[in-house]
């Protein structure tokens, strides 16, 4: 037992020394950007503002609702900011361990995720939340005058931007799915339909159930998934 704890010190000092790492880098970013908070909470609501030129500002109904809502804001950004350094410092911790033909694929690995989830966060922001802010936004009138609250507001345009990228990372999935021999990729064109019912289903959960918004994320996961076999058959040739 003492030996085991003696043979784990030196990886357990390591590991510590990562998390702190990335502990700061979080903090760091996350001050930052509470620094700036007023113009990032601006770029946010940007396509609320576009979608509905008579609305120029948001609400909140608690004395304590726009300081959380902006930590929580300026924690998101700060996660995001230093999320290639929160990569750098795992694979520093387990790179030592890999051989040189798994640390080749760790990285493809590392860098098609981060590209793909980055690819999804863009896609949500600047094309999916507009269209969805306007059709939220064609309801009002002169008998229906909108008030959107602030933390509300925040928490949908983060939950839609996490879940566009989650589920972009769908042909990246299969594509390894593939490479690992757990699936072949003739199961994935034989059960094409299943797997059209799956989407639809995790973007309306993703979504919290906005039915535009579920359209506006099963329309590019449908090409997703047809890209994910194509991927499949690129990589089995290679």
């Amino acid at each position: 037992m003492i030996a085991a704890l003696e043979h784990f010190a030196p990886h357990h000092k390591e590991l510590r020394k990562r998390l702190i790492r990335s502990f700061l880098a979080i903090l760091v970013t996350t001050s930052l950007a509470y620094l700036f908070i007023d113009p990032i909470a601006g770029f946010c609501m940007r396509p609320l503002f576009l979608a509905y030129p008579d609305l120029d500002h948001l609400v909140y109904t608690k004395l304590t609702e726009a300081f959380i809502s902006y930590i929580k804001l300026s924690l998101l950004v700060g996660i995001t900011v230093s999320f290639p350094v929160l990569l750098y410092q795992a694979w520093m911790f387990i790179s030592p361990g890999l051989l040189d033909n798994e640390r080749r694929v760790a990285k493809r690995v590392v860098l098609w995720a981060t590209l793909l989830f980055a690819a999804g966060a863009l896609f949500s922001f600047f094309i999916v939340l507009p269209r969805t802010m306007m059709f939220f936004m064609s309801y009002a009138g002169d008998n229906l005058q909108p008030m959107p609250k602030l933390g509300l507001y925040l928490t949908f345009v983060a939950r839609m931007v996490l879940a566009f990228g989650i589920a972009f990372e769908i042909p990246f999935l299969m594509v390894m799915a593939i490479k690992t021999g757990l699936v072949s990729r003739r199961h994935f064109k034989a059960r094409r339909k299943y797997f059209y019912m799956a989407i639809v289903v995790l973007s309306f959960l993703l979504t919290a159930g906005e039915i535009t918004a579920t359209a506006l994320l099963s329309l590019p996961l449908f090409g997703l998934y047809e890209a994910g076999i194509i991927a499949g058959r690129v990589f089995i040739r290679k």
